[in-house]
């Protein structure tokens, strides 16, 4: 993801950085004092709403991270007695949970989500045992000093220790980092849901600021899982584009004038049956990143299979074909690498024909001819059949550079086709169109017109 795009600072920032500033600003006192029991009700509703999310979706790395605070934040309150601590078994509890909370989030960020199974459980309910272990030996009573690595540092204007500070740094990054590579909200999520806990501990942990900023973090993580489930519902999982239903809900509302484009890429079962399905989704995730950058307004969808539609709200189809065009040349101009070891089935159907080769050696003279008549006419037909490669490595002759090309048909309202899905009917004849008379091309509903293809390769 790119940093500079402002749908990605837009999904980093909302919704985690405003609730955390909308808790600076309301906890603080800017709009008065907010009560203690409403910041009580706040804090235990938050914390039991996420509880039941993080079980109900299966979320053990989610269920963890909301123990992890829960759990801090229990421990402060009981080794404090409830106030803030400036030596003694209080303030020993506080940097202790400065330096583990953060370094937690890093490994449930790292951790595979595997949901509440054994396997996923047994491990974290350990890591969480044995810190629990750690924290009541050095916090026993009677203990005035913290060991030495959880002493104050150098830096005044906080509570913890020079470790401590390093753990956030280092799980803010760990955690950004992975949200500019996954673009999660769960990623986003815990990221801010560490900021928000480091204002709380950085407020003493204890009282009613620290409890509002704990419950805010808590709140930041339940906006993560109610996000994620936005996202697996209306965007596709492989592609990240939205998905039909994203489609069905924007073409409710269009308004007069607008073009629908429906894309179909060019023989992709024969990608899939020639070089396997991890090809066949490298294929459609190639084309999905070309068609979320289609320029004219436009939308694009993915609403099945090798299926894809882009809306262009008001726009006319003769505004949008320029940029269909475009778009379906930047789609055969581009290359992706198949290695060799992906045409395994293209490789077995070989063998399958080697075999009957082998067989048919064995039958009367003229079943043979008739039989090796029919085995060369379906190697003549697979080899003009498969998708064809623009360069093969000289060594080993195994890696291919292959390209793909995408046929499209666009249409708008007219006397014909008034609703939305008529327009969507008329789009799909006018891609059917397109199919027939060539691939590679572009047309438009109730016209002749062709936009002819530098060249057909897939």
């Amino acid at each position: 993801m790119d940093l500079r795009s402002l749908k990605t600072l837009k999904s980093l920032i909302v919704p985690g950085g405003v609730l955390v500033l909308a808790a600076s600003v309301i906890f603080q006192g800017t709009f008065g004092a907010v009560s203690s029991s409403a910041i009580n009700f706040y804090y235990y509703a938050v914390f039991a709403a996420g509880l039941l999310l993080a079980w109900r979706f299966h979320s053990s790395r989610l269920l963890f991270a909301f123990l992890t605070l829960l759990l801090s934040h229990r421990a402060l309150e009981f080794f404090s007695g409830g106030r803030v601590a400036s030596f003694g078994p209080g303030r020993i509890a506080l940097e202790a949970v400065a330096l583990l909370l953060p370094l937690n989030f890093i490994a449930f960020s790292l951790w595979r989500e595997w949901g509440l199974i054994v396997a996923a459980i047994f491990p974290r309910l350990g890591l969480l045992f044995f810190e629990s272990v750690f924290v009541a030996i050095i916090c026993r009573p009677g203990e005035m000093i913290a060991p030495v690595f959880l002493r104050p540092g150098v830096f005044t204007w906080t509570r913890f220790p020079t470790l401590a500070l390093l753990a956030f740094a280092a799980a803010a990054t760990v955690l950004l980092l992975r949200f500019l590579l996954y673009g999660k909200p769960t990623e986003s999520g815990m990221l801010w849901t560490l900021v928000a806990a480091f204002l709380s501990l950085q407020s003493g942990g204890v009282g009613p600021v620290a409890t509002a900023y704990m419950a805010t973090a808590a709140l930041i993580l339940v906006s993560s899982i109610i996000e994620n489930s936005y996202i697996l519902a209306y965007h596709d999982e492989l592609t990240t584009l939205p998905g039909r239903r994203a489609f069905n809900e924007a073409l409710l509302r269009l308004e007069d004038p607008y073009a629908v484009a429906a894309v179909d890429i060019d023989h992709f079962k024969k990608f899939n049956d020639t070089y396997g399905h991890e090809t066949g989704d490298q294929v459609l995730r190639l084309v999905a990143a070309k068609l979320a950058d289609v320029t004219g307004g436009g939308r694009s969808y993915r609403v099945g299979g090798e299926e894809f539609s882009i809306l262009f709200p008001g726009k006319s189809v003769k505004d949008v074909l320029p940029h269909l065009e475009s778009l379906r040349a930047v789609i055969e101009s581009s290359r992706f690498q198949v290695r060799a070891g992906q045409e395994r089935r293209n490789s077995a159907g070989n063998q399958r024909g080697s075999a009957s080769d082998v067989r048919s050696q064995h039958l009367p003279a003229q079943e043979r001819r008739s039989v090796e008549r029919r085995t060369g006419a379906r190697q003549a037909a697979a080899t003009r059949s498969k998708p064809r490669s623009s360069r093969t490595s000289a060594a080993g002759g195994g890696d291919h550079a292959l390209s793909v090309t995408v046929s499209i048909g666009v249409s708008g309202p007219d006397a014909k086709a008034r609703v939305p899905d008529e327009v969507v009917q008329a789009a799909d004849k006018a891609l059917y169109r397109a199919k027939q008379s060539g691939r590679n091309r572009v047309e438009s509903a109730g016209s002749s017109r062709t936009a002819k293809p530098r060249r057909n390769i897939a």
